[in-house]
């Protein structure tokens, strides 16, 4: 599974809004890795950010 698939999986599972941070270190990938990942989804449109810094799948 590609790093981004790792980070939207994680969000995916994730009950909640999650900060990077907690997103690389439940998916076991560095800070710079997940930040890429992100910026990634959030141009698919697969992501979105309810308050700042936080990132939460979108609900289909």
């Amino acid at each position: 599974m590609d790093k981004k698939e790792l980070v939207f999986k994680v969000l995916m599972e994730s009950d909640k809004p999650l900060r990077p941070g907690d997103i690389a270190e439940k998916a076991g990938l560095s800070k710079e890795d997940v930040d890429k990942a992100i910026k990634a989804l959030k141009g698919e449109g697969r992501i979105e950010s309810p308050k700042r810094c936080y990132y939460q799948a979108k609900k289909q």
